[in-house]
């Protein structure tokens, strides 16, 4: 034994650095190639190649547990949950409808729908409602009125005063014999200790989580979360916007956390491009398909806003709302108006706001003075000075934080929903949006905005650049973190 030994060691100590140098070249390789080809963003792919060849196997192993999407490996499974069940999209076959606004919205639809493949459908109705004040009262009587089916897709759900209305809602509903089904991301069910599954798996209604964490404590950065806002019921009328279940959404009931924001109820055909989404994460999450009598389209001709539904995250809908984003832009000929409370986007979306500005559209960008997020407060107010120099308007709105996300363009066509105008929103989280051509709700929607420009005030690029070195530097490094944030 101890010849062999002796004889193997020198060879041993003469071979390794070669089979470690051939192994580097190897997972180097393997990792950067993986990187160039798979990673959209060409400074992520420089980002992640510089690491993998410039640290030796640390960069691989990195690249391997941080980099790679596996979300796109699930899109298979998600793409067919979608298309199990056809009744939910059934009405997607529908003949493209024309918004006949002019020219640049006609093109806008057009852009629009080759984008998601989702047909722009007519006789919807919506109808705003600010804060938690206006927006629970009307889905809670929506859940008592419920006959057959509820679906509950939602970020945050706080075991709080709010959170127990809806819980004794569900409940409810469950006990009456109405199908019930509540998904809460990983995520953002860490916001309430104890989480809201322990109330609800108490009280009988069945739930399930969209990606559960193993991460010990709550991310507020963290990537890859369901972040769709919506609820369905009776496949009939749904609600969707930017509003989770919280007692701070009642601003007439003092909180520690007060916060400002808008939902929007829809009846009609649009309902069932929002179902479609919502049992596809469904299916993704529990492997269940929600099918049979009580899942069973409901919806009718409701109104004369034509709607759309857009999904977008990660997987088979990746960028679709950056994308009707930047076709907005484009159409738009007198005005945009924008309210978003985190505004960190590319570089793509900020030239087509400045061309915008440039062209004489009058572009209103309202953002919140005090942010929940210091660091996106930072990275956001250290690249103002991009759409301020072309001349778009920032509007700086006062507390509580406002967590509104709403886009109107020519006071005609109008965009809401969960997305927020950042990386995350726009391509690493998933998100349901509603575009709307319809004046009456973009006029509500411009008074709505205007309020908040009346209480708020206009920032300057003076003031902006008028920050001391350290302040100006904190954001600066702030920003680089842009697209994490």
């Amino acid at each position: 034994m101890e010849s062999v030994v002796e004889t193997l060691g020198p060879i041993l100590r003469e071979i390794w650095p070669w089979v470690v140098s051939v192994a580097y070249v190897f997972v180097a390789v393997w990792a950067a190639g993986h990187a160039i080809i798979h990673k959209r963003d060409v400074r992520a792919a420089i980002g992640w190649t510089g690491l993998i060849l410039f640290s030796p196997f640390v960069g691989a192993t990195a690249y391997y547990f941080f980099g790679i999407n596996r979300l796109r490996r699930r899109a298979v499974k998600l793409a067919s949950a979608k298309n199990a069940n056809a009744k939910p999209t059934e009405r997607s076959a529908a003949p493209l409808v024309q918004p006949r606004f002019g020219e640049p919205l006609d093109r806008l639809n057009h852009a629009v729908a080759r984008t998601t493949g989702q047909p722009l459908l007519a006789g919807n109705a919506v109808m705003p409602l600010a804060n938690g004040d206006a927006a629970y009262p009307e889905m809670l009587r929506a859940i008592a009125g419920a006959e057959h089916s509820i679906v509950l897709e939602t970020y945050i759900f706080d075991v709080d005063h709010a959170g127990r209305m809806f819980l004794d809602a569900l409940a409810e509903a469950t006990a009456r014999g109405v199908q019930v089904r509540v998904l809460i991301d990983g995520v953002g069910k860490r916001y309430s200790s104890p989480p809201v599954t322990r109330e609800l798996r108490r009280r009988g209604v069945p739930h399930a989580v969209f990606l559960p964490t193993r991460m010990p404590l709550r991310n507020p950065y963290m990537n890859l979360r369901n972040h769709r806002k919506m609820l369905i019921v009776d496949r009939r009328v749904g609600f969707a916007g930017g509003l989770n279940i919280r007692e701070g959404c009642l601003l007439e009931q003092p909180s520690a956390h007060p916060v400002q924001d808008v939902h929007f109820r829809f009846d009609g055909p649009v309902v069932d491009q929002m179902f479609a989404e919502a049992f596809a994460d469904w299916h993704f999450a529990t492997g269940e398909r929600l099918e049979g009598a009580s899942w069973e389209s409901a919806t009718f001709h409701a109104g004369d806003v034509l709607a759309r539904g857009i999904p977008d995250g990660p997987d088979d809908h990746f960028e679709t709302i950056r994308w009707t984003i930047l076709a907005a832009l484009t159409a738009a000929h007198r005005s945009v108006r924008i309210a978003t409370p985190y505004f960190l986007p590319d570089q793509p979306v900020i030239h087509a706001l400045g061309l915008a500005a440039l062209r004489g559209v009058e572009v209103d960008i309202l953002v919140p003075e005090v942010n929940n997020l210091r660091f996106v407060k930072w990275a956001s107010t250290a690249q103002l000075w991009q759409v301020l120099m072309p001349g778009c308007r920032v509007w700086l709105t006062p507390p509580p934080f406002d967590h509104s996300k709403v886009m109107v363009v020519d006071e005609t066509w109008s965009l809401v929903g969960s997305a927020n105008w950042d990386a995350r929103s726009l391509r690493l989280n998933f998100e349901f949006n509603v575009e709307c051509y319809d004046e009456t709700l973009a006029g509500w929607l411009m008074e709505f905005t205007a309020d908040k420009m009346a209480r708020g005030r206009r920032t300057s690029l003076a003031e902006v650049d008028a920050r001391g070195i350290p302040v100006r530097l904190r954001d600066g490094i702030a920003r680089l973190f842009a697209p994490y944030l």
